[in-house]
């Protein structure tokens, strides 16, 4: 179950399968709730939600089982790699948004979370799960509360931040406020799956068969109470009629839509819509409440508990091989896809364009992987890159 490179090959997995999520989401027909349709449905929303949730389990794992007495001494040798890093994928989030990809670019965002992570590890497990637990309802309340205050009320967040727009003071402070608040993956709503990633992975070591068991259980029941209450919320409790009456007197350009509450809500990619409270009881992709942040969430606990299981059996592991391989080295896939989208297959939007790109990524992180199996490469051209930048040594 753990590879070469010391990871778990389960989580991996669950990493690769977020990166044909993205794919699905990015490059594949609109979500239809009939036949295949349901594959797209079942990705969207869920897969940057998954990579944000891996981010602070594989944390939480990268640090099981130091002690202080390891931790690098000085300010320098602790804070340096983290800085480092986290400046490379801003760097290259702004780069290839200004491409224009025709996608919402995550990885500056990515930048932040991490800065943001740093002192919430030195927290106890008992504290951390406190905090995780309250940020799933603090962090998109606080999206409701002060969308208004910066003038977004109704419409307009769910921006990402490009390069030209670090040109003047302007365009910085409107940077910061996107990265923080109001762009498509702000620290705000998407900040509290790392939080929950992290308290997981100190909860629950995934290498123990009985800590894996109670994931997917765990995750199972947050997916249901998340999803479920969503549903009695809106179409129990008459949440949907009252959210239809809004529409009309603070979103009328939706009303054309097939589905006006979801035409909203993808003009509010992120954040939390304040015309209404009873937008924080929906669970639509991308509307960030705390009932879609639990299900979301739920789904990715349930994800690695399954996967670790099915790890630990010879057929398991085998048909998790491929999914691993490619989510060994999201960081390149992602990269790469994002600079393909930005020229020659910019648009692509079919199950043939999902295919090729799910195919060829597969197939070439299976190769690279082979080709670099004895060298530090093999973690992906990119990842290598990012650790030689911040720890300067393979």
């Amino acid at each position: 179950m753990t590879g070469t490179s010391g990871r778990l090959a389960a989580v991996d997995a669950v990493r690769g399968v977020a990166v044909l999520g993205m794919f699905a989401v990015h490059v594949g027909p609109g979500p239809r709730p009939e036949g295949a349709g349901y594959l797209i449905v079942a990705a969207d929303g869920r897969a940057p939600a998954l990579f944000t949730l891996l981010a602070g389990f594989s944390l939480a794992l990268a640090q099981r089982g130091r002690t202080p007495a390891q931790q690098p001494a000085g300010w320098a040798r602790r804070y340096r790699p983290l800085l480092i890093r986290c400046a490379v994928l801003a760097g290259l989030g702004l780069l290839l948004a200004s491409l224009r990809p025709g996608i919402l670019v995550i990885l500056a965002f990515f930048a932040v979370y991490f800065l943001a992570a740093e002192p919430f590890t030195r927290l106890t497990t008992p504290v951390l799960t406190a905090v995780a637990g309250a940020s799933v309802v603090a962090g998109p309340l606080l999206s409701f509360l002060l969308g208004p205050v910066f003038g977004y009320e109704s419409s307009g967040r769910g921006a990402v931040p490009e390069l030209t727009a670090l040109t003047g003071w302007d365009g910085l402070g409107r940077t910061l406020c996107e990265l923080l608040l109001t762009g498509a993956y702000p620290l705000a709503t998407y900040f509290p799956y790392v939080l929950v990633g992290l308290a997981l992975g100190r909860l629950c070591d995934p290498r123990e068969r009985r800590a894996a068991r109670r994931m997917a259980l765990w995750g199972a029941a947050a997916a249901a109470a998340g999803y479920g209450s969503a549903w009695v919320a809106t179409h129990g409790l008459d949440g949907r009629e009252r959210l239809l009456d809004v529409i009309a007197a603070r979103h009328p350009e939706a009303l054309g839509a097939a589905d006006p509450v979801r035409e909203v809500l993808r003009g509010q990619f992120g954040a939390v819509p304040s015309t209404s409270w009873d937008w924080l009881l929906v669970a639509d992709p991308y509307s960030q409440t705390p009932l879609e942040t639990i299900g979301n969430a739920g789904v990715g606990c349930a994800l690695i508990g399954l996967f670790v299981l099915a790890a630990r059996g010879r057929a398991g592991a085998r048909l998790l091989r491929a999914p691993a391989t490619l989510g060994a080295m999201a960081l390149s896939a992602y990269v790469l896809h994002a600079l393909v989208l930005a020229g020659p297959a910019h648009g692509a939007a079919s199950w043939g364009a999902l295919a090729g790109f799910a195919g060829v990524a597969l197939a070439a992180a299976w190769a690279w992987q082979g080709l670099w199996a004895d060298s530090p490469l093999r973690r992906g051209p990119l990842e290598h890159l990012l650790r030689l930048a911040a720890q300067g040594r393979p």
